[in-house]
Parts: C-alpha cells; sequence; structure tokens
C-alpha cells in the first residue's frame, strides 16, 4: 500500500520547464538556448565553452542538470555524467556529446582526477560540459587545474526563492493538480519540513497522492497521518 502511495504522488522527473525559475531568469534561459542549438545546427557541435552553476542547496542547480540530462537523452544523445556518489568514475568516451558534473565542490582526490581528464578531452574534442557546485570557481576546494577549468568559462549564481515566491509556487502547483492547499497547511509545511523548493515539492507530490489514495483533502491531520506511515 505505501509503495502505491508513493508511486500515485511521483512526479515525472524534473525539466526545464517545470523549473521554478524566480530570480533565475538567466541561466534558464541560457540553458534553453544551449539545449537548442544541437537541433538547430544540425551536425554541428555545440559549443565547448563550459557552463558552471553554483547556488546553496535548494536554488535548483542539480534539477536543471538533470533537466538538461532527461532531455539530452530524449534526444538520443550519449552523455558522461559523474557526481560525488560515484565511487570509480568512468574513462573519457569519443562519443559522449556532453559531460554533466554534480557536486563537484564535494568529489575526492579520484573524482577530481577524472574530472580534470574529461575536461582536457572535451576540449581536445569539443565536447560540452555542464557542472554545478555549491559556491563560485574561485571558492572551491579543488586542484588548481580543475577549479580554474569550472570557472573559465559561463558562471551562473543562483537565487534560493524567497518564501513569498515558495508559497506562491506551492500554490500554482497546487492549483494545476486541482488540489487547495489553505494558509494553515503551507505554514505547517514551511515551518515543520525542509524549507528548499525541491524538498516541498516533493512533499506535495506525496501529499496529494496520499490524498487521492485515502480519498481525504489535504489537510494538516492528513499530512501527520501519512508521516506516521511512513
Amino acid at each position: 500500500m505505501k509503495q502505491l502511495v508513493l508511486d500515485m504522488g511521483l512526479a515525472t522527473g524534473p525539466s526545464l520547464k517545470n523549473f521554478c525559475v524566480g530570480p533565475n531568469q538567466a541561466v534558464l534561459a541560457h540553458l534553453r538556448l544551449w539545449l537548442g542549438s544541437q537541433l538547430a545546427l544540425g551536425s554541428s557541435p555545440r559549443s565547448p565553452v563550459p557552463t558552471y552553476l553554483w547556488g546553496s542547496t535548494g536554488s535548483g542547480k542539480t534539477h536543471l542538470l538533470r533537466a538538461i540530462h532527461i532531455a539530452l537523452l530524449e534526444q538520443g544523445e550519449r552523455i558522461g555524467w559523474l557526481d560525488a556518489s560515484v565511487s570509480t568514475p568512468a574513462e573519457f568516451h569519443e562519443d559522449w556529446s556532453v559531460l554533466l558534473m554534480d557536486d563537484v565542490h564535494a568529489f575526492n582526490l579520484v573524482q577530481q582526477q577524472a574530472a580534470f581528464n574529461w575536461f582536457v578531452n572535451a576540449q581536445t574534442h569539443q565536447r560540452a560540459v555542464l557542472a554545478t557546485g555549491d559556491v563560485p570557481p574561485a571558492d572551491l576546494k579543488l586542484r588548481d587545474d580543475l577549479r580554474t577549468r569550472l570557472g573559465w568559462g559561463h558562471v551562473f549564481g543562483l537565487q534560493a526563492l524567497s518564501e513569498s515566491e515558495r508559497r506562491a509556487v506551492l500554490r500554482q502547483s497546487a492549483d494545476a493538480r486541482g488540489v487547495f492547499l489553505s494558509d494553515e497547511v503551507m505554514d505547517f509545511m514551511l515551518t515543520r519540513f525542509s524549507r528548499d523548493l525541491g524538498s516541498l515539492m516533493e512533499l506535495l507530490d506525496l501529499m496529494d497522492g496520499y490524498a487521492l489514495q485515502t480519498q481525504r483533502a489535504i489537510t494538516i491531520p492528513l499530512i501527520k497521518a501519512m508521516m506516521n506511515n511512513y
């Protein structure tokens, strides 16, 4: 039963369309142009100038990187992916069209060596690189040759949404589902759970699924009952 509730509440996955842009219009516009450049130019390669996104937890940088990953796979492209959870990074492959690196600030020495190797090959083979981290390139505690490569291209600092913007996004997302969120419920969500937007949207997914499963409206007692069942 619990698995059914989770399945009903899951979103379709990150995309550029469902990114809550807030004050980050510039980075979204850049990524849309970048993503469409290959289709527009046919067989011409994307620009090898790297893009680096940085921001605090919940600012949306991983959402954007995974959205790009999904969109590229849907276009039939082959992607190199590296994040801090990958203990044994893959060797660079010439058939990769794009290299994606998530949370580079957390890379260990082995991952940093792999990332540097990927950068060198990306320049040689004219491949695009997109990366994310939690601080600007100059503040990354990484080897110098990797840090400078992360910072020499397009760099965007993502800003987290304000509380009023988070409330507006929650309200809009709930309305799109045909779900009513009272001010009391939103107050409860913002005071009892993680306040970053990604976590709040996941919570809304779960609440919607649980409400559908139990045929009840979303209220504070429903949220408490849902959490007691997990």
